[in-house]
């Protein structure tokens, strides 16, 4: 959601700490990154960019820690990874991409350690639907964050 009025933005809290929606930018200008702040801590839907304005990732915190679906990019636009996470901890099904798109690995995490990373070339037909069946359900999570 883009905010309108600029005195509504980069604002803090009787504490002192960061509040509210905040913008960084680079030296040239360009965004770096955006996304709301709680008591100083990040909290809700952020997006990070390279210096050149390109998306470099996107996701969500919660209390200061990722916690939902995210997605990180190539400064060349394409895809390089996307997955889950939980309380800090990459949690569920995850995939990484070469840099020109191509589907690299995929893999299972929970509590941030991975249990089963394979190849693609190695993935067997039961192992595949059951991957997808793990990234429809992230993508109802990812849906349902962006529509609050």
């Amino acid at each position: 959601m883009k905010k309108q009025a600029q005195n509504l933005i980069n604002l803090y809290n009787e504490k002192g700490e960061k509040h509210g929606y905040w913008e960084w930018y680079y030296s040239n200008g360009q965004l770096s990154s955006k996304g709301d702040l709680v008591n100083g801590k990040q909290d809700g839907y952020w997006e990070e960019y390279y210096s050149d304005g390109q998306l470099s990732c996107n996701g969500n915190w919660v209390n200061g820690k990722r916690d939902g679906y995210w997605e990180w990019y190539y400064s060349n636009g394409k895809l390089e990874k996307k997955g889950n996470f939980v309380n800090g901890q990459r949690d569920g099904y995850w995939e990484r991409y070469h840099s020109d798109g191509q589907l690299e690995m995929k893999g299972n995490w929970v509590n941030g350690k991975f249990i089963e990373e394979k190849p693609v070339t190695e993935l067997s037909m039961d192992e595949i639907v059951k991957n997808l069946e793990i990234l429809v359900e992230q993508l109802k999570i990812k849906q349902s964050n962006q529509t609050t």
